[in-house]
């Protein structure tokens, strides 16, 4: 199966550095340092889908580092904060033009870079009595000075899914897609809810239909902001379908073979999701026969 999108980072996290003040003031004097080119929240990309960099000096000079991680050369790789900066409501079409460009890995490190200044972003206050805080642990934290409680980096959960029957894929299809496009439902997971139940509770929200059996697939960091999407296949009791029109503009059930064929670029009823998306790995993994719902869940 092909690695997701925005999955396979090929830097060290270094954990070690951010807890050790003083390696973590080595690295960010070492001349070999990178930092990783940004502007308004977008990378910078070379011909061959890597991303660019510069060296601290070209940091803002209020700008506060956030340590990505070490290359095979040890050499420290960062990100840079400065106050005031927001991701924009919206993704530019030049970003998504990109996507599918990234060499192997790259897109990992940018998903990182965007998720963990994003939150910086909007992190700025303590949770707990509302006080300023600030950047700790190499930028993998906040830190309250009045309170004194740490904020971490959330990550939001989403199961994203495609029920089964007699051989068939749910898709679904959102006003906001291109034309024709269909693609795996999807909702976020709600307090005190397991993935499974998740996935039973949005397919018969979204579409009317009892599943069971669920299967997971695989999953992928989606950095727009925050999100884990968990990609899973269930086995629904029966085909007939109760759209919320709130939800889905349209739901149609597919057969294998048609997806195999879209997914080999082949005309079909329905496009499918890009393949930087995880629903074009779990179509492609259904439709090779790897999703077939077992049982992991009452």
């Amino acid at each position: 199966m092909i690695a997701p999108g925005f999955t396979g980072g090929m830097l060290d996290r270094a954990d070690a550095l951010r807890h050790d003040a003083d390696a973590l003031a080595a690295a960010q004097g070492d001349w070999r340092a990178r930092l990783l080119k940004l502007v308004n929240f977008e990378p910078e990309l070379t011909g061959d889908g890597l991303l660019g960099w510069t060296t601290l000096a070209d940091a803002p000079d209020d700008a506060e580092l956030v340590l990505l991680g070490l290359d095979e050369a040890k050499r420290p790789h960062f990100a840079a904060y400065t106050p005031g900066m927001r991701a924009p409501a919206a993704r530019s079409m030049r970003l998504f033009g990109m996507l599918d460009a990234f060499a192997p890995g790259e897109a990992a490190t940018y998903a990182a870079a965007r998720s963990v200044l994003d939150w910086h972003s909007r992190h700025q206050f303590c949770a707990n009595c509302g006080h300023q805080t600030a950047m700790f642990r190499a930028g993998w934290g906040r830190t309250c000075p009045n309170c004194k409680a740490e904020h971490f980096p959330r990550v939001d959960p989403v199961v994203i899914m495609i029920a089964e029957h007699d051989g068939r894929a749910l898709l679904g299809r959102q006003p906001a897609f291109p034309p024709r496009r269909y693609s795996a439902l999807a909702g976020f997971l709600e307090p005190g809810e397991s993935i499974e139940e998740a996935v039973a509770r949005e397919i018969m929200e979204e579409a009317g239909v009892r599943v069971s059996n669920v299967r997971y697939i695989a999953s992928q960091p989606w950095p727009f902001p925050s999100s884990l999407m968990i990609a899973c296949v269930g086995m629904a009791e029966d085909d007939a379908l109760t759209i919320d029109t709130h939800e889905l503009e349209d739901a149609i059930w597919v057969e294998r073979d048609v997806v195999r064929a879209v997914l080999a670029g082949e005309d079909g009823p329905f496009l499918p999701p890009p393949p930087y998306a995880i629903a074009h790995t779990l179509l492609t993994a259904w439709a090779a026969g790897h999703g077939g719902a077992r049982k992991v869940h009452e």
